[in-house]
């Protein structure tokens, strides 16, 4: 009896947090913006690489953990961004690239659970996939050679989150965040096979959400 009593005050305990656990979904528009620090190009001061913001339909996954702690995954469908020319490449088309930015945050909710306005605060990780790299026909005529391609390494980082979530009833409410994510990748151009041009690209993005939210 006694081995019996452990096992289940053992699997209450294990059940709790999943018991009062939550889950919801939040869906609006996603605004990727990087920052405006132009990348070097070969460590020239004079040539650099800035990139264009971009928004998509974002979708972000909340499991809410206890009173005050949040589990959100951020999630979108992809981003694509033309890499412009800085310095003495001014106004030059570079490439155009396209990513997915995973992130996963854990949040502090302020205030009481049955409030209907709640601010938060988050940190978390970020895994970045770059995908689709094209040349623009002014990168390939600067290089002289339709023979081009642009590799950009997946990054890895930090986020760091601030939004607030407003219940418009038991199921419906309102979802707004920013955030501000740590996204460095290298930059590598190949002409006819060989590397031609490298760069250490720092989009270090903000990344702003506004949508609805719905509770399972």
């Amino acid at each position: 009896m006694k081995t019996l009593s452990t096992a289940l005050l053992t699997a209450l305990l294990v059940a709790a947090p999943f018991a009062q656990a939550q889950f919801s979904v939040n869906v609006g528009a996603i605004n990727v913006n990087p920052g405006n620090t132009a990348s070097h190009i070969d460590q020239n001061t004079a040539l650099g690489l800035v990139a264009d913001s971009d928004t998509q339909l974002g979708v972000t996954f909340d499991y809410q953990y206890s009173e005050h702690i949040t589990f959100e995954l951020i999630a979108a469908t992809p981003f694509s961004h033309t890499v412009n020319g800085a310095g003495g490449l001014q106004g030059a088309e570079i490439a155009k690239i396209k990513h997915l930015p995973p992130t996963l945050l854990a949040q502090y909710h302020f205030f009481a659970a049955d409030a209907k306005f709640r601010p938060f605060v988050g940190a978390g990780l970020n895994y970045t996939v770059f995908f689709d790299e094209e040349a623009t026909q002014a990168l390939r005529t600067t290089l002289g050679t339709d023979d081009v391609k642009v590799d950009l390494d997946n990054s890895f980082g930090v986020a760091l989150q601030v939004g607030f979530n407003y219940d418009l009833n038991e199921k419906w409410g309102l979802h707004g965040m920013i955030s501000k994510m740590d996204i460095n990748t290298d930059a590598t151009v190949y002409a006819n096979g060989t590397k031609a041009l490298t760069s250490d690209v720092e989009l270090d993005p903000v990344v702003a959400m506004f949508g609805v939210k719905y509770k399972f």
